[in-house]
């Protein structure tokens, strides 16, 4: 839409019936409630704590055309994903093909947007005999007969990281395929759970068929259709209204990725290069390093949906999504690239594109000081065991996510241990339902002192915690950025990056990142989650500041001395300001 049309759109809403407005919100908000419906029955219904505790999933309601009208909170770059892997199933079956009663499987990476875990499941949604739309969920399945039991780190082609599912029927007209469902169950080293979360998936979207079916009888079809066009043209709006009081310039920045898991000592290279006009917020990845060997290659629809996640970040992060938002939104990725990654290219570690929302921040940091944070801890820190039950005999396979720093920024200090601003709506797993389902005892649970870059305003701090495996199974960390650590603006200092201590203590102690590797009962992993970068030269902080971060754990009494120049009186807990005056204009004039 040009700028043009949509200052006639605004004037149509100012101008047009007070009813017929009311009913576009009406309409709009009983979307977002199906939507929430959905969310509320798949977490009821799903079988592994990666759904129903994490919230490894996004899922929405979609126009006839593929656009999002309505989401839940859940995994942000899901759901955004989800309308590339719609666009692309319908152009693979044909619309002509897709019918009443379909449900379809689709997980091919390079079209799904996500690795192959990641299965999407749709429905249509017809009412009478006209399609008005679509139900999808994607959510995280932990196994379809990959190469390595719950996560692959170092697969070198598409045909290595388990069944493809290209658009297939699990229900056809309202049938299920009794031999689709045979093929799945025994291409899975855990056929209930698999099966169980697929039904809890369909179940989801069918209560969002019929939430819309009982729309559209309530108000009409053209109703209806009016009412998803003003939802979408009223996202657009207000994205482009925001976008125009955005600074205007191009600006670039790069970060690293540690290795793709097969060349271990190669670095990754991820260029971005953000331009900001009156119309469109472009983000170009020319620059980055091509595809690369290992499983850390992106889809296409993976990279813009990190893209967008980053841009609704920007501009319209206090409504709720839909498809209007991201239409100034452009993304450029070279075919063959890192972040546009080819047949049979391996996409099964899709860690560098947690990496990208950050990056697109780092360009924009100079032009935005005073909108855009410092780095979180980097990434997300996944930590996962896989084995033979002791008691049940089956397989085990739990997850969780660590919760990271975010940066300091010029409002204040960052937030101490969330989940990484990649995965909103996400969370980790508590540690009473860990010990529960795995042979694993937390042995602690605990904030990373000095993890936090210091700052006038300070980085968070990242989160630390100890694992004992009970019984004999595989520890798999997902971790890619541990090399490099998160970066500061203004005068900060970087913070601590993540890392994984297997086997402290022993003479077999080993300090590493992602890595699969068995572990003996009794043997321990530590998992170390990076803080936020600071915000502002330390020294400018406020000395009673320091003294607090130093009672609350937060920093040490030698950060505190090393990085602020506070001085702390050990025996009265009060701040010596002759000495921390001394000290800091001594650390000011050397400068």
């Amino acid at each position: 839409m040009t700028k043009d049309a949509g200052l006639k759109n605004v004037e149509k809403m100012s101008n047009g019936n007070q009813g017929e407005h009311i009913q576009v919100q009406v309409i709009h908000n009983y979307l977002l409630s199906a939507a929430r419906e959905m969310m509320r029955n798949l977490k009821r219904t799903a079988f592994d704590t990666i759904i129903y505790e994490i919230q490894d999933f996004g899922l929405g309601i979609y126009d006839r055309e593929c656009r999002l009208l309505a989401e839940s909170p859940g995994l942000a770059i899901f759901t955004r994903g989800n309308d590339f892997a719609l666009r692309k199933m319908v152009e693979f079956l044909g619309e002509e093909n897709i019918h009443e009663g379909d449900v379809i499987l689709f997980n091919y990476p390079y079209w799904s947007s996500n690795h192959t875990l990641d299965v999407l499941v749709t429905s249509p949604i017809f009412y009478g005999d006209e399609l008005v739309g679509y139900t999808a969920c994607k959510a995280h399945w932990l196994d379809l007969n990959q190469q390595d039991p719950g996560y692959c780190l170092d697969t070198t082609s598409i045909h290595n990281e388990g069944l493809i599912l290209p658009a297939l029927k699990i229900y056809k007209r309202g049938v299920r395929d009794q031999e689709v469902e045979n093929l799945i169950m025994y291409n899975t080293r855990i056929p209930d759970r698999v099966v169980g979360n697929m039904n809890a998936q369909i179940s989801c979207c069918h209560t969002g068929e019929k939430r819309v079916q009982e729309l559209v009888e309530k108000f009409g079809l053209d109703a209806f259709k009016t009412a998803s066009q003003e939802i979408l043209n009223h996202g657009e709006r207000i994205a482009r209204s925001r976008l125009a009081s955005l600074p205007k310039g191009t600006w670039s920045a790069e970060d690293w990725v540690d290795d793709d898991g097969v060349e271990k000592d190669k670095m990754i290279k991820i260029k971005v290069t953000v331009t900001v006009t009156d119309d469109e917020f472009i983000v170009d990845f020319t620059g980055t390093d091509p595809a690369v060997k290992g499983p850390v290659n992106l889809p296409i629809g993976i990279t813009e949906g990190v893209s967008a996640l980053a841009f609704k970040g920007l501009t319209t992060p206090d409504t709720p999504a839909n498809d209007g938002n991201f239409r100034p939104l452009r993304v450029i990725a070279p075919e063959g690239s890192l972040v546009n990654a080819q047949h049979p290219a391996a996409t099964f570690t899709i860690w560098p594109s947690i990496h990208i929302p950050e990056i697109i921040c780092k360009a924009l940091a100079p032009a935005m000081p005073d909108i855009v944070p410092a780095c979180s801890g980097g990434e997300v820190v996944s930590v996962m065991g896989v084995g033979t039950h002791p008691v049940t005999g089956k397989v085990w396979l739990e997850a969780t996510n660590e919760a990271v720093g975010f940066g300091g920024h010029a409002g204040g200090d960052g937030e101490n241990a969330i989940m990484h601003l990649s995965e909103p709506g996400c969370r980790n797993n508590p540690i009473e339902v860990l010990e529960n389902k795995a042979p694993l005892l937390i042995e602690g649970y605990f904030l990373r002192q000095d993890s936090c870059g210091a700052g006038e305003n300070r980085g968070g701090v990242g989160a630390t915690r100890v694992y004992r495996f009970t019984a004999p199974g595989s520890a798999v960390t997902i971790l890619k950025k541990t090399k490099t650590r998160p970066w500061a603006l203004n005068d900060g200092l970087e913070a601590e990056a993540n890392h994984i201590i297997l086997r402290p203590g022993t003479d077999r102690e080993v300090l590493t990142g992602a890595v699969n590797e068995p572990l003996e009962s009794g043997e321990v992993l530590i998992s170390s989650a990076g803080g936020g970068g600071g915000w502002g030269n330390p020294l400018h902080r406020s000395p009673e500041k320091v003294l607090q971060d130093v009672r609350d754990g937060y920093v040490s009494l030698d950060s505190a001395k090393r990085d602020y120049g506070v001085i702390i009186d050990t025996g009265s807990w009060t701040i010596d300001y002759s000495a921390t005056s001394t000290l800091r204009q001594k650390r000011l004039g050397d400068k």
